[in-house]
């Protein structure tokens, strides 16, 4: 019979440690910002490119950056969360 799992500790963080997992979520912010940046970008792209007449003949590729800028922000929203859990699991503070 496998023993259970013994809680973490908790351990009191310097202030030096306290600030280094500020900028790590700070760092996390930014990077998901990015993402909802390059996003935003993509579908704004696609629907001018739709919308223009005189790109029509590249009007595939704004279907393209339109599927493309939801599948984008879907992958910042993840890596965000996941981030986000693995500095929490990492930082136990009191």
């Amino acid at each position: 019979m496998e023993k259970p799992a013994a809680a973490p500790t908790k351990i009191k963080l310097s202030i030096t440690d306290q600030l280094a997992v500020e900028r790590t979520h700070l760092a996390n912010e930014r990077t998901f910002l990015s993402y909802f940046r390059t996003s935003l970008a993509l579908l704004a792209g696609g629907v001018t490119i739709l919308r223009l007449d005189v790109l029509s003949r590249i009007e595939p590729w704004g279907y393209v950056f339109l599927v493309i800028a939801p599948i984008v922000l879907s992958i910042g929203l993840w890596r965000f969360f996941a981030v986000k859990k693995r500095i929490r699991e990492h930082t136990l503070t009191e």
